[in-house]
């Protein structure tokens, strides 16, 4: 493996999305976006729904709507393990607004500090941020 590069793998429960050498990984972690070069320091991390980035080089980057899930990065490894990676031309805005309206509705009938209310916020998030990757 070059020097330059760490070895990168993105599961899901569905399999493996990749695996394989990456110069940069970047993805959203619940305190922000982080991006991952060869030779990070290990770490933890907890994602949220957002872009997923795997810089395979220069001019060539895979992007994912990554669902919840975690990153770990040890001796210079990256293992994402996401519930859902789709390809941004896979994704349907008009469903996805739908179910972010449904999602609202759920959110404003809940009683907050609920499960039910959480459920529905993560699902707001979610479709908030798969509709902003699909339009971008």
């Amino acid at each position: 493996m070059p020097e330059h590069t760490l070895e990168a793998q993105v599961l899901t429960p569905e399999g493996e999305v990749f695996s394989g050498e990456l110069q940069m990984l970047v993805t959203r972690t619940a305190v922000g976006e982080v991006g991952i070069l060869a030779g990070h320091i290990p770490m933890v991390a907890r994602l949220v729904p957002a872009e997923l980035r795997l810089h395979k080089s220069d001019s060539e980057v895979d992007t994912y709507a990554q669902g919840e899930g975690w990153l770990e990065v040890f001796a210079n490894r990256a293992r994402v393990l996401i519930a859902e990676a789709e390809s941004p031309d896979s994704l349907d805005v008009s469903d996805l607004r739908q179910r972010l309206e449904q999602a609202e509705q759920s959110l404003s009938e809940a009683e907050e500090g609920s499960a039910a209310a959480e459920q529905a916020g993560r699902e707001r998030a979610r479709c908030e941020a798969f509709i902003q990757i699909a339009e971008n």
